[in-house]
């Protein structure tokens, strides 16, 4: 046949090719991964490892590697709480990007690995020229054609789909970090609007006493039974506690903000009836809540609870495949063009009378001279994993130090809290104790103006101690990696 389409031979050995070209077998150049040594010491620091009884909870503070609820739903049980951050796990933006940009990797490693086979297409391909006897020569194809699809001996290909795997796995523990992140920030701002509404019931509180007691010594001003100074002292306090009031009820409508925008809506109208809702304890709401303990475990531990120091993993495996894709360029680059299908001078006889058969067309790339330019990429890549080790590290250091930190502070916070406690107590005594004197003409009006001062400022810092104190064992427990992990969804690995 003399119309262009001898180099066509039979169906059978088309398959044969394709088969072949898909299942040879490469040679990798990715160097192996080994994990770093963790740049920590093998224990906690000595501030971190003390025990002591936490008498606000009845339970014993340890450092002891024990079984832990490290989700978020055993760890939390107020259901308010947890109400508060489910809706935030729906509705909060950041947590939306993080689980978008996941999907988004996902999607990359999906293309990386959709090199490693061949793009099969069909198609159909016509032309008519004129001839030099006055006639029209027609050419006429269709069929099945594979273009430049690279034969992956030397494991370019798959270091990059290794690549995209790591940096996919790596997007999905972002998500995770962004997640416990989330629900530790709902936590303590509800803890936080909680301390503001115990704050201002206090404020409230001390504003009406010292009002009564402004106008009491007004009175006694007036009949001669006070001095100008007590007047001025009484009314000393009693603006003070209407600018404690005005600082925080602003306190209280930021926090509230902060927390409508973690949740991405704002407070749910059962959260708005339940701190209006007075409690059927003389406690508190945030006196009743109690977190359970954490023991830390040993340092090791971080490295399969922490998700921030897997993605930081992840990462230094990708740079480990980027490497051995640059190392790859050094190598000849072999690219395979085959088709297989019919010929024919006339369109209506391509299927039924055409001559059928294939055409295979490889191609060798070489890189012969590119001005450094593989080199440099292979040094960039090499500079690039050893940056992701240095993050990796930093990532190990940075953790132990969050809790270590975390450890530390709820060592002495449960002694703050129970000296808070006692001193509350004691001021409330002395206040009590000093109108008594007041009122059987024992004590003058200064003392029992500074003795109501100490007690509102003994009342301020117990609630301000009791928040640091809980928030404490929320920074814990996110330091520790606690948190509803979220599956990693990964994808098996192709050969």
């Amino acid at each position: 046949m003399n119309n262009g389409y001898e180099f066509f031979r039979p169906l059978t050995l088309t398959a044969t090719a394709l088969a072949a070209s898909i299942f040879i077998a490469g040679c990798s150049l990715m160097p192996s991964y080994e994990r770093p040594a963790a740049p920590v010491t093998t224990q906690w620091p000595a501030s971190a490892q003390s025990a002591d009884t936490d008498r606000t909870t009845g339970s014993a503070t340890t450092t002891a590697s024990s079984t832990m609820p490290m989700d978020w739903q055993s760890y939390f049980t107020d259901p308010t709480l947890r109400q508060l951050i489910e809706v935030a796990l729906k509705n909060n933006r950041d947590l939306r990007v993080a689980m978008l940009n996941t999907e988004q990797a996902k999607a990359q490693l999906g293309i990386r690995r959709a090199d490693l086979f061949p793009t099969v297409n069909a198609a159909l391909t016509g032309s008519r020229t004129p001839n030099s006897n006055g006639g029209v020569n027609s050419a006429y194809a269709g069929g099945l054609t594979v273009t430049a699809y690279e034969l992956d001996f030397f494991g370019r290909v798959s270091s990059l789909k290794e690549q995209a795997l790591a940096q996919f796995l790596a997007t999905s523990e972002a998500a995770q970090t962004a997640q416990i992140s989330l629900i530790s920030t709902v936590a303590q701002s509800w803890l936080a609007l909680l301390a503001d509404d115990e704050l201002l019931r206090v404020t409230r509180q001390t504003l009406d006493s010292r009002a009564e007691s402004l106008q009491l010594t007004e009175l006694k001003l007036q009949n001669g039974a006070a001095s100008e100074l007590d007047q001025r002292l009484a009314q000393t306090l009693f603006e003070s506690a209407r600018i404690t009031l005005a600082q925080q009820t602003r306190q209280r409508a930021l926090d509230e903000n902060a927390l409508a925008l973690l949740l991405g809506q704002a407070l749910p109208d059962t959260t708005q009836a339940d701190l209006q809702r007075p409690t059927a304890s003389q406690l508190s709401r945030l006196e009743q809540l109690h977190l359970s303990e954490l023991p830390a475990g040993l340092p090791s531990d971080l490295l399969t609870r922490r998700p921030d120091i897997r993605q930081a993993e992840q990462l230094l495996k990708a740079s480990h495949a980027n490497i051995g894709a640059a190392r790859a360029a050094f190598f000849p680059r072999i690219s395979l063009t085959a088709g297989v299908g019919s010929a024919s001078t006339a369109l209506n006889d391509l299927f039924n009378n055409g001559f059928w058969g294939w055409t295979l067309a490889p191609q060798l790339l070489l890189p012969i001279f590119d001005a450094g330019r593989n080199q440099a990429t292979l040094d960039a890549a090499q500079v690039a994993r050893d940056v992701a080790v240095a993050q990796y590290e930093k990532s190990i250091q940075s953790a132990f130090r969050e809790v270590a930190d975390a450890l530390a502070s709820r060592a002495t916070l449960v002694q703050q809290v129970q000296a808070s406690q006692a001193l509350l107590a004691t001021e409330s005594a002395r206040n009590q104790l000093t109108h008594l004197r007041l009122d059987h003409g024992a004590a003058n009006q200064l003392e029992s103006l500074d003795a109501k001062r100490s007690l509102f400022t003994a009342q301020q810092g117990a609630i301000q101690t009791r928040l640091a104190y809980l928030q404490n064992q929320i920074t814990l427990f996110k330091a520790l990696g606690g948190g509803a992990h979220l599956p990693h969804d990964e994808p098996p690995a192709v050969n």
